[in-house]
């Protein structure tokens, strides 16, 4: 079958609700969703019962890109800064120097035992190198695994921020398989100069990005989310313009904006959860239809041999060599190297020598895709083995609450207050976002002469405004009188 203008919607919508069902099965049986979309794109691919004929690498790569900006947007955004600081640069060191020995005792190994160059084995250790945060998740959720200590925090930020590390590998890899008479020393100024300016761009577009979003004035609520949208495009096209990585750029952009007081925050993070698993979907179709199953069987040996070296061998030595400076229990550092999940990204970076013209782009291609499902197969089913192996998992009653809890508990508050504002006070006009109250109150209700508002982040309080205000407790309502300037 023939994909046209005609039968695409139907099609999409047909995939995207089987996909789904899929989902919801896999989390039952432990299986990383990833699996569930990839195949049901490859069932309904050229070589499957579906028949579509899609053999177009440059448009997968820009569906790719897409994707992950969502991705990338919506797990910075998740991310939270408290949970993190104590594990910043174990987290830090794991996704810059981790990814690059990766990528490195990959790159050799597979220059021993094929007959690609070295720089063909590097790129191959480059594109696999950074993991998968969705499917390392989504199977600790459906199990219900807590981790103990700051395990958590520490591979959800290694799995946030690696990938930018392996996308410039990836590019600078294939500049030198392309043009090998550059040398290596000429990748050295492109890794610093993508990431330079990536963090500069995310770092001041955040900034930027908190005044705009509370200043704009919009006339509707959901005219915000299209505003983040286009931030969060805008960061990633200017960035790679100005010759940095777009990738860590929207990542920051997404951790800045997170730990900020912005109008709509809440429905910000729930749409772009929602969008992050939509894009997910996509791309995985996407990924599954671009494969052609009787392509990968001859690979399937070399890809064995390849998969066992980077699961046994080189995700080890990476995490074990970069965690040597922190004081890390080894039953977690093994762990930690048993997580090392590989997913969509890798499979959309090996589209790169493919759109470059590289000689053995397919075939490296080919090898990423089974190094991918191995990995995940392998790897995501005994996850909770190996955590309860190494006594690495909570018991039930020490299980941290799950977001819902947190965000109920966040709304029961024990003590109610009315403030009103006097006509001369300096809040006068202001909005409530740039308030800056403490979490642990909320301004339920405003009373404007015999008017009553809902209030939210964008509301501009008056003169002799009566605010009901929840709190948490006497030391919360303090710190609201003085914001209010009572």
């Amino acid at each position: 079958m023939i994909l046209t203008t005609e039968n695409i919607l139907f099609i999409g919508s047909v995939l995207l609700f089987i996909s789904l069902i899929a989902g919801k099965t896999s989390f039952r049986f432990g299986v990383p969703v990833l699996v569930f979309f990839i195949a049901i794109g490859m069932l309904a691919g050229s070589e499957g019962i579906g028949g579509i004929y899609y053999d177009n690498p440059k448009t997968a790569q820009f569906i790719g890109i897409v994707a992950l900006n969502f991705i990338l947007f919506s797990g910075g955004l998740d991310t939270d800064i408290k949970s993190i600081r104590p594990v910043l640069w174990q987290g830090l060191t794991l996704s810059t120097l981790g990814v690059l020995i990766t990528a490195v005792s990959v790159g050799i190994f597979v220059w021993a035992v094929t007959d690609f160059s070295i720089y063909e084995g590097l790129l191959l250790g480059s594109i696999v190198s950074s993991t998968d945060s969705a499917a390392v998740f989504s199977i600790l959720r459906s199990k219900s695994i807590a981790l103990k200590g700051n395990l958590r925090p520490l591979l959800e930020l290694e799995s946030g921020s690696n990938d930018p590390i392996a996308y410039i590998l990836t590019i600078a890899f294939t500049g030198l398989v392309m043009n090998p008479d550059a040398g290596l020393l000429s990748i050295i100024p492109l890794f610093f100069q993508q990431l330079l300016i990536g963090a500069v761009s995310g770092f001041l577009l955040g900034k930027l990005g908190k005044l705009v979003i509370n200043n704009i004035k919009l006339d509707y609520e959901g005219m915000y989310i299209v505003l983040v949208i286009a931030l969060m495009f805008f960061c990633f096209s200017a960035t790679d313009f100005l010759g940095g990585n777009g990738f860590l750029a929207v990542y920051l952009l997404a951790v800045m904006l997170g730990k900020e007081e912005l109008i709509h925050k809440r429905k910000y993070i729930k749409s772009f959860d929602s969008f992050a698993w939509l894009m997910q979907i996509v791309l995985f179709l996407t990924l599954g239809l671009l494969v052609f199953p009787s392509k990968i069987v001859p690979v399937i040996g070399i890809g064995i041999i390849i998969s066992v070296f980077l699961i046994v061998v080189a995700r080890p030595v990476g995490v074990f060599l970069s965690l040597i400076f922190f004081r890390v229990q080894n039953r977690s550092r093994w762990f930690i190297s048993w997580v090392g999940l590989r997913g969509a990204v890798p499979i959309v970076f090996a589209t790169y020598p493919l759109l470059a013209g590289a000689e053995k782009a397919q075939m490296i291609f080919n090898i990423v895709f089974f190094i991918s499902i191995t990995s995940v197969l392998v790897q995501g089913t005994t996850l909770p083995v190996v955590a309860r192996w190494l006594h690495l998992v909570l018991p039930e009653k020490l299980k941290p609450r799950t977001q819902a809890d947190l965000e109920l508990s966040d709304s029961i508050k024990s003590i109610l207050t009315e403030i009103v504002i006097p006509a001369g006070s300096p809040v006068v006009g202001k909005q409530i976002v740039e308030l800056e109250l403490p979490k642990t109150t909320f301004i339920s209700i405003i009373q404007r002469g015999e008017q009553f508002i809902t209030p939210n982040g964008s509301t501009s309080l008056a003169g002799n405004d009566k605010l009901f205000v929840l709190s948490e407790n006497a030391d919360s309502l303090k710190k609201v009188f003085l914001c209010l300037n009572c």
